[in-house]
């Protein structure tokens, strides 16, 4: 019988997505990944064989769960403004306020191989349609409801940058509060 794993799978995850987040996959070295996590190299290849393209997918796929949690009122909520306000909620509680960094950026910063660049597109993509999908359900036009969400995703994910940047969240907590004005106005 094996041993049991010294970190489970979930905190695992958050810790490796702090590397990436913070240094981008070029710069996340596993010497970064094994101290974040705790876990010797070894113990790293043992649950990811594939490396450090294995982890960045697996914390893609961590995000990409979490973004189903945070995009579902779009789809199950009646009335688009209440939607767009849940969702908005649920991204500031996703980046603490904007004081975390978006992870599909840094990850996708020089040196990123396809497969990664790839996945955070298709995670871009479904926010997009899934906001695109509620200013449609508002009465927008496709092109307008497109053009929205487009819109919003700029403002957000611009917002992100400049908190990380001015080091103030006070411009990422406007955009989610305006979300409902932009997606549903």
């Amino acid at each position: 019988m094996g041993r049991a794993p010294s970190i489970d799978d979930d905190l695992l995850l958050q810790h490796l997505t702090e590397v990436f987040r913070h240094t981008g996959y070029e710069g996340a070295s596993l010497t970064a990944l094994s101290s974040a996590s705790g876990l010797h190299r070894a113990s790293l290849y043992h649950r990811f064989p594939d490396g450090k393209p294995g982890m960045a997918m697996a914390v893609l796929e961590s995000v990409e769960r979490a973004f189903g949690v945070i995009l579902e009122p779009l789809t199950s909520t009646d009335e688009p403004s209440a939607a767009v306000r849940e969702m908005a909620r649920r991204v500031g509680a996703f980046y603490d306020d904007g004081r975390l960094a978006c992870v599909l950026d840094t990850m996708t910063l020089r040196g990123a191989p396809d497969e990664i660049r790839v996945r955070a597109a298709r995670l871009a993509t479904t926010w997009l349609a899934a906001m695109t999908g509620v200013a449609r359900r508002a009465g927008a036009s496709e092109q307008e409801a497109a053009r929205r969400a487009r819109a919003a995703l700029v403002r957000i994910e611009g917002a992100l940058v400049l908190a990380r940047v001015l080091e103030d969240p006070a411009d990422f907590q406007l955009a989610l509060a305006e979300l409902p004005a932009t997606l549903v106005a």
